[in-house]
């Protein structure tokens, strides 16, 4: 069985070519979205970016969107009054508009309006407002992506939904309006408080931007229900963000949420905040981005949670990519990272003997990984996933 040789996303960036600042901002999104990090999961060809700017022959509108070109596609329009001035424009625009309306969830449009003058378009899409944004050009770029990553994110699952469920209507739309939550895990036990201040901050800066959800502590447990199991089923169908300080290895239920999220294979960022030592690093916390912050450093919350949307965006590439393969796969864990030693754990409800693979992106498994899995369990087979479609 053999992979579809369609681009698995596809994001259409259009502007009017008259629109100078247009360049820059399709320059912008091109580089974070056709990045590795996101092709290793995606596969060849990668997220294809295109543009949607200069006319067609013999027209002033550029060619139409090819809908069935990937598996599902995204329209961002940066518009601005030129754009909507110019009758010939604007009408193309509201054409894209009206077709993804009428397709559905599985395709995108996303209007960004550059200027006050872009609200007069009259597409009923609601508007990225760029305008508003009252930072720096680069800042306003990076608000961007993260936005827009969060709500290909919401495609996504919502493709996964359906490759599972086959569910439509009401039901699917209320599970893609859920926004990405995030859980934060966090020391309280710091001489210095910093486990609780960065976790804080954290959790203060996502609900005040957004567009995510945040699971913070004991004050997010709805009355009635189980500490524990509430507290394990959001480390484990969350983001987590795991606030790495002195103490955190040291706390039994710190160690608990991580070891939840890996088994469950969760996006997950370390946010290195060691003020001093931490005398025994939990072995969990290898395997995922760690960033750098100092607790009073509020800037670098952005890089935190721009980093986790990375990480989000690419578990839901992959989880789309595997999912028509999974139903059928019993004894297999398909991971969106390398192989570590606790996906074994995830493997240890199949029947010893039987059949098990854990499935992952390319790259290849480094020589001395796969001897240490082949010396702990040999009977588990570690296979990129082209290599275990071609052998299904």
């Amino acid at each position: 069985m053999a992979l579809t040789t369609r681009p698995l996303f596809a994001l259409y960036v259009m502007w009017h070519p008259a629109y100078a600042h247009g360049r820059a901002v399709a320059d912008g999104l091109r580089q974070h979205f056709r990045r590795d990090l996101y092709r290793s999961v995606a596969g060849e060809p990668g997220i294809s970016v295109l543009e949607r700017s200069d006319g067609a022959p013999g027209s002033r509108v550029p060619l139409p969107i090819d809908w069935d070109d990937a598996e599902l596609t995204a329209v961002v329009a940066l518009t601005e009054a030129g754009l909507v001035a110019d009758p010939e424009w604007a009408g193309y625009v509201r054409e894209v508009a009206g077709a993804v309306h009428a397709r559905g969830l599985p395709a995108g449009f996303f209007p960004v309006a550059m200027d006050g003058g872009a609200l007069e378009l009259g597409c009923e899409q609601q508007a990225l407002r760029w305008d508003r944004w009252d930072v720096p050009d680069e800042a306003r770029l990076a608000r961007l992506t993260r936005e827009l990553t969060h709500e290909f994110c919401r495609m996504l699952r919502h493709r996964v939904d359906e490759q599972r469920q086959g569910d439509g209507g009401a039901l699917t739309l209320g599970r893609y309006l859920e926004n990405v939550r995030v859980f934060i895990s966090h020391s309280k036990h710091d001489a210095d408080g910093r486990g609780r201040t960065v976790a804080r901050g954290i959790r203060d800066w996502i609900h005040e931007h957004g567009p995510v959800d945040s699971f913070f502590d004991v004050h997010d447990i709805p009355p009635g229900l189980s500490f524990e199991d509430v507290l394990l089923h959001y480390a484990g169908t969350s983001a987590m963000v795991a606030v790495h300080t002195d103490t955190y290895s040291s706390r039994e239920w710190c160690c608990r949420e991580v070891i939840e999220a890996k088994r469950r294979c969760a996006p997950m960022v370390v946010v290195d905040c060691i003020r001093d030592v931490d005398p025994r690093s939990m072995a969990y916390l290898g395997n995922v981005p760690v960033v750098r912050m100092e607790p009073d450093d509020a800037d670098r919350i952005v890089a935190v949670v721009g980093r986790l949307l990375d990480e989000v965006f690419r578990t839901w590439l992959w989880r789309s990519r595997i999912g028509p393969h999974a139903p059928d796969s019993l004894g297999v864990l398909f991971t969106a990272r390398p192989p570590e030693l606790i996906a074994l754990a995830a493997l240890s409800v199949v029947a010893e003997g039987a059949s098990r693979t854990i499935v992952y992106p390319e790259p290849l498994l480094g020589a001395d990984d796969e001897r240490l899995f082949s010396e702990i369990a040999p009977t588990v087979r570690l296979l990129t996933l082209e290599r275990w479609l071609e052998e299904r």
